[in-house]
């Protein structure tokens, strides 16, 4: 086995592990996070969900910052993508879905209307979250100070520059034998460290 440790920053499977467990414990927003990780997937790939639930993915982007998007910001994206009607909503969703590029995946999200790549990201990882995980500048940031990424948080990024990204936390979460899931809390508290 390799060294499983990046440049720069200290990013080991147990710092991963370590940071992933702080968040569960001190994350507000891990319960129903949990909660959307676990039911979402079967409902998204079923077709059985409705516009709260689709919205739902919309509105927990933003607010996992706690207030660091204003309330304006937060409510023009909510009220944008309001604007779509159910059925629309659920075509893009039912088209990721059975879509195997990823970034295919991701242009067809941004079809919607208040959906740019970031969301387009946070609606893959409640729809598979063995698969996709989130972007934003948070974890893209760590990966970079860690030596992982080159680039600086494109913002916001293509979904080609999502891929990257994406191949990057995959290489990652198998080096340290977790889930992405788990790459995603440990890098959102990473960054708060």
């Amino acid at each position: 086995m390799g060294d499983d440790r990046l440049r720069g920053m200290d990013l080991t499977r147990s710092v991963v592990e370590t940071n992933a467990e702080e968040y569960r414990r001190e994350e507000p927003l891990f319960s129903v996070e949990q909660e959307a990780i676990d039911i979402f997937p079967s409902m998204f790939a079923a077709g059985d969900f409705g516009f709260r639930d689709a919205e739902w993915v919309v509105m927990w982007y933003y607010r996992r910052f706690l207030g660091e998007f204003s309330h304006a910001k937060r409510q023009a994206v909510e009220a944008e993508f309001g604007e779509n009607d159910y059925e629309t909503i659920h075509q893009a969703i039912a088209d990721a879905v059975s879509t195997v590029d990823p970034e295919a995946k991701v242009e067809r999200l941004t079809d919607l209307s208040g959906v740019d790549v970031p969301i387009a990201t946070g609606f893959l990882m409640f729809i598979d979250p063995e698969a996709y995980v989130v972007v934003g500048e948070r974890e893209w940031t760590v990966l970079r100070d860690a030596g992982a990424l080159s680039d600086p948080y494109p913002d916001p990024p293509t979904a080609a520059e999502y891929v990257t990204y994406l191949d990057c936390c995959r290489d990652l979460a198998d080096r340290f034998d977790c889930d992405l899931w788990t790459l995603y809390m440990a890098l959102w508290r990473l960054w708060k460290a």
